[in-house]
């Protein structure tokens, strides 16, 4: 059997890119060199110029290659950019805007990682794709780029052969989908092992959003609640059973949601369950009556009302977009 093919990868960084945009992909590749115990991918960083980059975190990193080496080299098998806060200055300066529609028809696969989209989006390279990126950049994304499909909740969406993925972390989680995609599941999953990472990770970048940072918002007086209520949401709360645990009346408790966290206790419950249930569902689940069963929210026809209202999308269309695998057939499914 002939060994693997060889595959360049290069990652495009600039100063002020977020570097664990470009670490974390890098160690993916390289581990997966590790593991296999021999060259899978040949790594470089690209820079406007060889030479040291600064990241927003103040660490600096060094680039091997100019585009114009990158492209005398010939197009590499992959080509990645990272995000940061760096990157909105990169579309104005159209330096790697410019490089990337010179090198996006010759290579295999263009991805970007976090808000590294808008250099691809300004290239023009996400039109009529879908497309992700950092969950507090996804509305400017959409907005700004009418001719992409924004999807808010996706970890990394891969659009005939352009990819993109949420913030940060789930940089590494595109790559490690990238050597999978190459070498199987049985060196991706030692790669996943070897970092200390989920091969798939459950769920979608919202779970990291503003509106699920409720629980680091609440005054120590509501804390205990909240952290037993993330701890059990599937248990059965109720105004009453919740205002008992604080030793104070509903309406007090009522009045600590409203001015701590902006909602209400059984509004708030209520999300808390409806993330539970979408948790399930991407994770093969195709019953509603079972989930809504399950996570005390009604009946089928509920949690669709549910979805839609807080996802805007029904259950079926959320599970075809972000689960990893097509739901197993079942009575009472989407």
């Amino acid at each position: 059997m002939p060994p693997p093919p060889l595959r360049r990868v290069a990652i495009v960084a600039y100063p002020n890119c977020q570097v664990l945009d470009v670490s974390g992909p890098w160690q993916v590749f390289a581990s997966a060199n590790q593991m296999a115990n021999r060259l899978l991918y040949d790594l470089s960083l690209v820079a406007r110029a060889a030479g040291m980059i600064k990241t927003n975190g103040g660490l600096t990193l060094c680039a091997d290659q100019d585009w114009q080496g990158l492209e005398a080299q010939g197009a590499p098998d992959t080509l990645l950019v990272a995000g940061g806060s760096g990157v909105f200055n990169q579309c104005r300066q159209r330096f790697h805007v410019d490089g990337l529609r010179r090198m996006a028809p010759h290579v295999r696969r263009l991805g970007a990682i976090c808000s590294g989209a808008f250099l691809l989006a300004e290239a023009g390279l996400l039109n009529g794709r879908k497309a992700t990126t950092h969950w507090r950049h996804c509305t400017d994304l959409a907005q700004h780029y009418p001719d992409i499909e924004v999807l808010p909740d996706a970890l990394y969406v891969e659009d005939r052969g352009c990819f993109t993925s949420a913030g940060v972390t789930a940089g590494i989680d595109l790559a490690l989908s990238l050597v999978e995609a190459d070498h199987g599941t049985e060196l991706a999953s030692r790669v996943a092992r070897e970092l200390v990472m989920f091969l798939h990770r459950p769920g979608g970048q919202s779970q990291f959003s503003e509106a699920l940072l409720h629980q680091q918002r609440a005054g120590p007086r509501l804390r205990p609640l909240i952290e037993e209520l993330h701890a059990t949401p599937g248990k059965d709360h109720d105004i009453h059973s919740m205002a008992e645990r604080l030793a104070i009346t509903p309406r007090h408790l009522s009045r600590l949601f409203r001015r701590q966290l902006d909602t209400s206790p059984g509004e708030y419950l209520t999300q808390l369950r409806l993330e539970a249930a979408r948790s399930d569902l991407l994770g093969g689940e195709p019953s509603l009556e079972r989930l809504a069963s399950r996570w005390r929210l009604g009946g089928a026809e509920q949690l669709r009302r549910l979805f839609q209202r807080h996802y805007g999308v029904s259950p079926s269309v959320y599970r075809a977009r972000f689960a990893a695998s097509p739901p197993n057939t079942d009575s009472g499914a989407l």
